[in-house]
């Protein structure tokens, strides 16, 4: 049977960029993306481009709310959640 991991196992502060990914911490040195799901510290909206290049902002987050989309980058315009944090 196979073993589904829930849990992260890392975690790093997002710093929300319209040109920048969030560093890759599954890949050697970061380079390329596979992707982490979000948790949100702050209310509000966040705007994110997925691993398969989708360009979305989810409306409304909230505070404590965990993110279950694969995201690459969390864009500073269309975002106005803080204290968002990357999970692995």
């Amino acid at each position: 049977m196979a073993y589904q991991k829930l849990q992260a196992y890392r975690a790093a502060d997002v710093t929300p960029s319209d040109t920048v990914d969030i560093p890759s911490v599954s890949t050697a040195g970061g380079a390329g993306n596979n992707g982490c799901v979000l948790y949100c510290g702050v209310a509000g909206n966040i705007r994110v481009l997925t691993v398969g290049n989708d360009d979305v902002t989810l409306v409304g987050v909230n505070t404590g709310a965990f993110i279950p989309l694969q995201v690459k980058r969390v864009f500073a315009t269309g975002t106005t959640s803080t204290n968002i944090l990357a999970l692995w």
